[in-house]
Parts: C-alpha cells; sequence; structure tokens
C-alpha cells in the first residue's frame, strides 16, 4: 500500500472515530454502519482518481459527485432518474428530508428515534466531513488543518450530548485526529529517505538539529484537542419549546425568583400531530373517575397581536408547598380535590410541567420555578421533565350554569389586559361574533353560542388541510371557509370572546388520553391540544371547548334540554371518527388508524393561521436552474479557466516598449504552459534558450514549429537581458503554431487531458496557497512582541 492510500484510510478512519461522539444522541448505531461504507466509498473514488493522476480539483469534484449520488441512492432512489441520478425531485425530496430532520432535532430529546430526517442529517454530514478530511489531508497532503472539520464535529455532538460517557467520545476523537497526524508525519519523512552514519541525534531532530515536521503536526494536535475541549464549553445554549427536547433553563437570577420569556409553542404543537407513529409522552394515573376532563395544561398564551397568540414575560418564584387559590374563585362554587401522577417518557423532555388545571401543589425533585399568574411550573437550568415522576393534587371545579351566569364583571385590570385586541384585526370578526351570540343576555351565553356555533351550528370542519391565509386577515379567512383544526378554533373562539368583552387566552397541553387496562391513562403526542380559557368572576379561567371531534365539551355548557344540537359531552381525543377524512401529501406515510384519527398531516398550529403552503413562488425553479447549471459546470471550469488565460495572454497589447515587453513573456507563459499541459514540466533553472531546446526535444517537434519555439526564447532573452528589447512580430501566432504542433505529437488521452484537466491550472492553487502563507506572515509581523525591560523583575 503506497503512503498516499495508507494516509486516506486513516482518514476516513480518524472521521469514523470522531463521528462516533454522535452515538449518543440517537438510537441505536445503524447510521454508522451505513455512514462507514459510504465513507469507504468515498475514500476508495479518492484513491482511484489519485493513481490516475487527475487534478486535485477534479479529484475533490470526482469525490463529491459519488457523495450526492450515494445519498441519492440511500434516501431518494425513488425520486431519482434510474434511482441513482439526482433530478429536481431527488432534491425536494431531500430538501424535505433536512427539514423534517431539523424537526426532529427540535422535538426529540436525546436518545432521539432514528427518523430519516435525523438519519440523512447524520450521515450525510459525516459524508460532507469525511471528503472534507480527505481533501485536506490526501489531496492537497496537509492533515494539520483537516483537525478543522474534525473539530466542528466534535464540538457539535459535545455541544449536545450530557452522557457520563462523553470523556470516553473525546479519547475516540483524539485518537482518530493523532493517528491522523502521525499517519501524515510518516508519510512525509518516508519521503525523505534515510539518514547513515553521524553522529547520534535526539528524537524529532533532522541531520541539522532542526525539529522535525512530526514535532510540529504533534503540537498542532495538541492545540486542536485542547480546543476541542474547550469549545463545548463556551457554546451557547439551546432552549426549547413546548414539546422540544431539553432547553437550559429559563429562570434568572439565584433560583428564587427571575422572569421567563416564552417562545411561542405552538409550532412543537403541529410537530406533535404530524408525527407518523405516535409516541406515549407521559402515563398518568389520577384518583377521578372521569378523565373526560382530564386535561394536562402546559401553558398559557395571552398575547394577542391580531395575528396569533403567545405567551408574555412573567415573573417566577421558588414552587410554594402549597399554591394559592386560583384569582376569582370563590368558596361558593363546589370543587373537588383530584391527586394524579404523572410519569414522563425518557425521551421527553420539556421546559414546562404539564399539569391539571387548577393545581394545588406539587411534588417533584429539581430544579423547577412556579409562574403564578398561569399556575405553571417552569424548568430552571436545563431542568426538563425527561423520565420525571410527579404528583399534582388540582382542584376539580364544577361550576353551575346558573353560577356562571351570575358572574359579576370581573377586575378592571384584568379586564383591561385580556380583552385587548389590536386595531388590525379584521372588523369582520367582531361582526361575526355578536351576529352569532344575538340574543345572548350575559357573557356566559354568549360564550356558550361562541362553542356551539364553532363545534355543532356553524357548519365547520375539523380538517387538517387548509389554507387559510397570513396576517392579520387569518381568522377572517377561517370564519370564511370554516375548515381548520385546534388552534384555528381556539385562537378564533378567544379572539372573538375578547371583542365582546369576556377575557380570553387560549391554553396549549394535552387533551385526555386513552385507558389503560392496568387503570392508567396513556397520553401521546397526537393529544397535543390548544383550548380557549374564558374568565369568569366568582369561577376563574374556565375551559371551553370549540373543536368538533376533540377532546370532550364541559358538563356546564351541556344542554338538559332533549335533542339539543349541543355536542356530547364525552368526546375522547383518541376517538373522534366524524370529521372526514383528508388524504395525506403523497411525501407522508400514514396508517389506516391514524386516517380515522384525522391525525395526519396537519399543518403547523402557528403555521396554519399564517405559515400555509403556497404555490411555489418562480424564482425557485429558477435558482434550481442556475444551482444545476452551475454544477455541471463545475468539471469545466479548469478548461474555462485556461480558455480565458490563454485569450488574454495572447491578446492585444498596448503599442509601447512596456506593453511590447509584457505581451512577450506574456506568450511564453503560455508557451510553457501549453508545453506543461501536454506533459512537458517545466524546468524553471534552465534559460529561455534551453527550456526552448528542452520543449523542442521532448516535443518532437517539426522544424517549423521549432523555429517558432526559439523565435519566442529570443524575444524573452531580449528583454531580459537586452538594454533596448527589439519588438517582434507575430508572437500570439508562434504561440498558436506550436500548440497544433504539440496536439500531433501525443496520443488522444494526452489531448484531452490537456484540454479538460490542463495540468497548469495548479498554479490556482499555489497563488492561493501563497498568498495565505503571505497574510498569516503579515498577520505575524503585525502582531505585537512583549519584551522584558533589562532588570526588569519576573
Amino acid at each position: 500500500m503506497s503512503g498516499r492510500a495508507r494516509l486516506a484510510l486513516f482518514a476516513a478512519a480518524a472521521t469514523l472515530m470522531v463521528s462516533c461522539a454522535l452515538l449518543p444522541l440517537v438510537d441505536g448505531p445503524a447510521w454508522l454502519f451505513q455512514a462507514a461504507v459510504l465513507v469507504a466509498v468515498q475514500t476508495g473514488v479518492g484513491a482511484a482518481t489519485r493513481r490516475v493522476p487527475l487534478a486535485r480539483p477534479l479529484t475533490v469534484a470526482a469525490q463529491a459527485l459519488v457523495t450526492l449520488l450515494l445519498l441519492t441512492l440511500l434516501f431518494a432512489h425513488e425520486q431519482a432518474v434510474a434511482g441513482l441520478i439526482p433530478g429536481p425531485e431527488a432534491f425536494r425530496h431531500l430538501a424535505d428530508l433536512l427539514q423534517e430532520g431539523s424537526d426532529d432535532v427540535s422535538r426529540y430529546a436525546i436518545p432521539a428515534p432514528l427518523t430519516d430526517g435525523i438519519r440523512l442529517m447524520l450521515v450525510g454530514g459525516v459524508l460532507v466531513i469525511g471528503l472534507l478530511v480527505d481533501t485536506l489531508a490526501v489531496t492537497f497532503r496537509s492533515a494539520a488543518p483537516a483537525g478543522l472539520p474534525l473539530l466542528a464535529l466534535y464540538s457539535v455532538a459535545a455541544g449536545l450530548s450530557d452522557g457520563k460517557y462523553d470523556w470516553l467520545w473525546f479519547l475516540i476523537a483524539a485518537a482518530g485526529y493523532l493517528l491522523l497526524l502521525l499517519a501524515e508525519g510518516r508519510d512525509r519523512l518516508s519521503q525523505w529517505g534515510r539518514f547513515f552514519g553521524g553522529q547520534a541525534r535526539t528524537p524529532g531532530e533532522t541531520r541539522d538539529g532542526t525539529v522535525a515536521p512530526v514535532r510540529t503536526g504533534h503540537r498542532i494536535g495538541v492545540v486542536a484537542l485542547g480546543v476541542a475541549l474547550l469549545v463545548p464549553w463556551t457554546l451557547p445554549a439551546m432552549s426549547g419549546g413546548l414539546l422540544d427536547p431539553a432547553g437550559t433553563g429559563i429562570g434568572a437570577g439565584n433560583g428564587s425568583g427571575g422572569t421567563i420569556s416564552a417562545v411561542n409553542p405552538l409550532v412543537s404543537l403541529r410537530d406533535s400531530l404530524n408525527v407518523d407513529q405516535d409516541r406515549e409522552v407521559l402515563s398518568v394515573k389520577t384518583s377521578t373517575n372521569d378523565i373526560s376532563d382530564l386535561y394536562l395544561r402546559i401553558v398559557s398564551l395571552d398575547d394577542f397581536d391580531g395575528t396569533t397568540w403567545k405567551p408574555s414575560q412573567r415573573h417566577i418564584v421558588g414552587v410554594p408547598n402549597q399554591f394559592p387559590t386560583p384569582i376569582g374563585l370563590s368558596p361558593e362554587i363546589k370543587r373537588g380535590s383530584v391527586r394524579t401522577t404523572v410519569t414522563a417518557a425518557d425521551w421527553y423532555a420539556q421546559d414546562w410541567l404539564p399539569m391539571p388545571y387548577p393545581p394545588s401543589s406539587v411534588r417533584i425533585g429539581g430544579n423547577w420555578r412556579y409562574e403564578p399568574v398561569g399556575m405553571t411550573l417552569v424548568g430552571d437550568h436545563g431542568q426538563t421533565t425527561r423520565g420525571t415522576t410527579y404528583s399534582v393534587t388540582s382542584l376539580d371545579v364544577q361550576p353551575t350554569a346558573e353560577q356562571l351566569t351570575a358572574a359579576k364583571q370581573p377586575p378592571a385590570a384584568l379586564a383591561r389586559e385580556y380583552t385587548k385586541v389590536p386595531s388590525s384585526l379584521p372588523k369582520v370578526v367582531a361582526k361575526t361574533a355578536e351576529e352569532v351570540t344575538a340574543g345572548a343576555a350575559n357573557h356566559y351565553e354568549e360564550a356558550v353560542k361562541l362553542q356551539d356555533y364553532f363545534a355543532v351550528t356553524g357548519g365547520f370542519q375539523y380538517d387538517t388541510q387548509v389554507e387559510v391565509g397570513r396576517g392579520p386577515n387569518a381568522i377572517a379567512n377561517f370564519l370564511k371557509r370554516k375548515q381548520g383544526f385546534c388552534v384555528h378554533f381556539s385562537f378564533a373562539m378567544a379572539a372573538m370572546a375578547r371583542t365582546l368583552g369576556i377575557p380570553a387566552r387560549v391554553a396549549v397541553g394535552f387533551a385526555p388520553g386513552s385507558p389503560q387496562a392496568d387503570g392508567s391513562v396513556s397520553v401521546g403526542l397526537k393529544d397535543a391540544h390548544a383550548w380557549p380559557e374564558l374568565y369568569f368572576e366568582g369561577v376563574g379561567w374556565t375551559r371551553f371547548e370549540p373543536t368538533p371531534t376533540r377532546g370532550t365539551a364541559p358538563s356546564y355548557t351541556q344542554s338538559d334540554t332533549p335533542g339539543s344540537s349541543l355536542p356530547d359531552q364525552v368526546r375522547p381525543s383518541q376517538t373522534e371518527s366524524a370529521a372526514p377524512v383528508v388524504p395525506v401529501s403523497p411525501s407522508e406515510s400514514c396508517t389506516v388508524k391514524e386516517r380515522k384519527l384525522q391525525a395526519c398531516d396537519s399543518p403547523s398550529a402557528q403555521a396554519a393561521l399564517h405559515e400555509q403552503p403556497r404555490p411555489r413562488p418562480w424564482w425557485v425553479d429558477t435558482l434550481w436552474v442556475l444551482g444545476g447549471l452551475a454544477v455541471a459546470l463545475v468539471p469545466f471550469t479548469p478548461m474555462l479557466w485556461r480558455a480565458r488565460l490563454r485569450a488574454v495572454r495572447l491578446g492585444a497589447h498596448a503599442r509601447t516598449e512596456e506593453g511590447a515587453a509584457a505581451h512577450t513573456l506574456a506568450a511564453w507563459r503560455e508557451l510553457t504552459d501549453t508545453a506543461w499541459d501536454f506533459g512537458i514540466l517545466p524546468d524553471e533553472s534552465q534559460t529561455p534558450r534551453g527550456a526552448a531546446a528542452r520543449i523542442v526535444r521532448l516535443g518532437h517537434l517539426d522544424p517549423v514549429a521549432g523555429a517558432a519555439v526559439h523565435r519566442l526564447a529570443d524575444a524573452v532573452e531580449q528583454v531580459l537581458y537586452a538594454p533596448r528589447p527589439r519588438p517582434v512580430a507575430g508572437l500570439a501566432e508562434d504561440v498558436r503554431r506550436v500548440t497544433a504542433a504539440l496536439e500531433t505529437t501525443v496520443g488522444r488521452g494526452t489531448r484531452l487531458r490537456a484540454l479538460f484537466l490542463p495540468r497548469s491550472t495548479v498554479q490556482v492553487l499555489w497563488a492561493v496557497s501563497a498568498w495565505w502563507t503571505s497574510v498569516g506572515a503579515r498577520a505575524t509581523e503585525a502582531r505585537p512582541t512583549l519584551r522584558r525591560a533589562p532588570g526588569q523583575q519576573g
């Protein structure tokens, strides 16, 4: 095995060893085996192209092309041409998978399930890093800079993982990089030959006592590994959403107080409804026999800007042993006490604690803070629900319709805060609310009429395939088209209630789950739900359920009149079947059971109101076409560059002595580069006359072409050595004559390589390398040097 092939093998091994740091992030190591096979193919292609040999840029291009084909074959073969060649459909599918992977990463806690999107991100990322490492360490024979992409890969893994074996993954990654440095050092030293005789030298020194590159490589490796160890500690923390993986906590200060400013959690609600397979989020055991009202509330959204709802910034305090009585709840209202034990799944890491509302007390370990207005618990400094078991004592508030009817006006401050609507809200929203509630004698009757309008009498359908528009007109469009899911209904009812002067907000959490044989209740991702809460003085915040076929209608909104059109009391979230089944998109897989549950391809809860699918803009297709053309032109870049350079060198020039001299030197440079392209390497140690004789001899040129070469050499010597150079005409034609003669003396393969992969294009990389070296040298010179003054004490 050659030294370069051995170096390529170590580069691939280093990439895979560093990739092991990603293992704790997902379930199972299957993706790593796939990545190992693909990296082996990628490395083999690089080794084959270097043995041809091909130019360095072409070697990288060949590896990149094979990498794209491999990813297409593995992830988008059904959309590709002949199952292998990626087209626009395959690129769109890969982009969709990457987007799904990004959503999955933000949704699941570590270790996340190995979905197709996450698998593409892992395997594709490892292949990209492998290509960069192979390019730097093998193609350009510079192993030390190859530590940068390896460092990036390890930093991502170390920044996300929090396992107790992180030290092991660091050692494996460090060993991989050191092996790569040692392999490169050995390859370089093997090219120098062996020293014989002479006095003994200390290890790591050459004959003249200078430090060998292998020691320099070791020092660079130590520095890079130290950076790799320190970078994860300096990475910014990542916060989570409603159903997202663990964040970093939201409390501030010393743990006894602070503020919380939460992101809108509705995007994660969409993701939960969109999963292909429902997963159990919470296992619940409760003391109540009626689970129809067992809603698990996570957070309330009380800030309405006319387009969407989001949580307000709130003050948080330490968790009290006993929670205060909910605001507005009077002693006259009947209530019971319910004890609920909740166990969160190991993968479900939520910053907010799902609880029945209103809670009276919570028994839970860890760093949690209490938000008094919403009566919610929030994890502090990375505390999440993952794998947590906790007990909640809550109130089962049982108001009657008469009590709600007799509710007094709420406090002025509360009414002012929770009845605000922006001026941008379309007037049709308030107008519809007035029409629907016409004849109502009080706010309670208005609220029931609004609920009935959405759930029963208004002709609304629970439909996940909605296009209700964007911006302030979103609610108006929903009222017009009468199609949507829980977020549309809760948003619209809360907004309409506010226009009627009823304090309102939106709650997000989980609807009642499914009873199990052991007496527990299983709450899954597809039970994620949103509902409006309206405030009545004497009762407090009261739940309503306007969404058809989801959740349960509260008993205090039921009518005792026979034949009433009001909804049935019990409508479990996982047994609805009244709404029409909407076919899923071809890109989504969905079981028959999920179709009956209408849990397929649900759009974003937040996007449902203002981020609906729209026709792809024309410029997207234009970018795809331009991108495809750019990719297609990559293999022809060396040929195009040489053609342009040749045109400049042999083109017109200034009619002055300086212009003629520059044109002569440019023509000579074009001649030597052309000879190089045809296999005659330049020899800078020779004079122009000697170089001309060498080109004529090695190129087997005829007398006419040979005379042209010597005329060029004579003109160059005139420019270089004569006091007053004599201009020579026809130099460009002489270059073209020599080029034509060289083409007749070589084989077809050499001609094609000279055309498509000219050897002289390597000078571009040399120029870039020289520029980078000069930049580093200038930076070193500009760095101030601190010198100790004579006699100064340390």
